[in-house]
């Protein structure tokens, strides 16, 4: 059975456009996944570590025959493969691919948590999601957003879907 999924994808090294390019090509091929639409994509100042070069990040809504865990499997394994190196927590990286929501479930594990446990603080996050969700999820995301102190929403440019699809 197919379940919708929502993916946050990001880069702020080398080329990120190309990285975010490549992302979507590998989630593509994967066999237990179809992305159905992807977001404009947005230029955002890093959260955590501030020191480091500008993001692109977009949200991509797919459908997956995946259960949550081998889905995780399933992203870590295209970071690995595009070369992510996981040293500084919230640092630079070529590409970064979160399970932002699936299904509507709600699942706590130790490796996993979904929804993503930082997604509604996350403005970054939260206006390319806007973009693709569902309307059934639109009220739930735009009352995130009206929740987001006005500052976290400012310098976000969007630079279309064209860039990274």
């Amino acid at each position: 059975m197919q379940k919708e999924i929502f993916l946050g994808l990001g880069s702020n090294v080398g080329d990120r456009n190309e990285a975010l390019k490549t992302a979507i090509e590998l989630l593509q091929k994967t066999e237990t996944i179809a992305v159905l639409d992807c977001s404009n994509v947005y230029e955002t100042k890093p959260v955590g570590v501030t020191d480091q070069a500008d993001f692109l990040n977009l949200v991509l809504k797919a459908v997956t025959s995946s259960p949550p865990q081998e889905l995780l499997q399933v992203t870590q394994s295209i970071e690995k493969e595009m070369g992510r190196i996981k040293d500084v927590r919230w640092g630079p990286r070529n590409i970064d691919l979160d399970i932002l929501l699936y299904n509507d479930e709600n699942i706590m594990m130790e490796e996993l948590s979904i929804p993503h446990p930082r997604m509604a603080e996350r403005a970054f996050v939260l206006i390319p999601l806007m973009d693709v969700v569902s309307n059934s999820k639109t009220d739930e995301v735009k009352h995130w957003l009206s929740s987001l102190p006005a500052e976290k929403k400012q310098g976000y440019a969007c630079m279309d879907k064209q860039t990274a699809g």
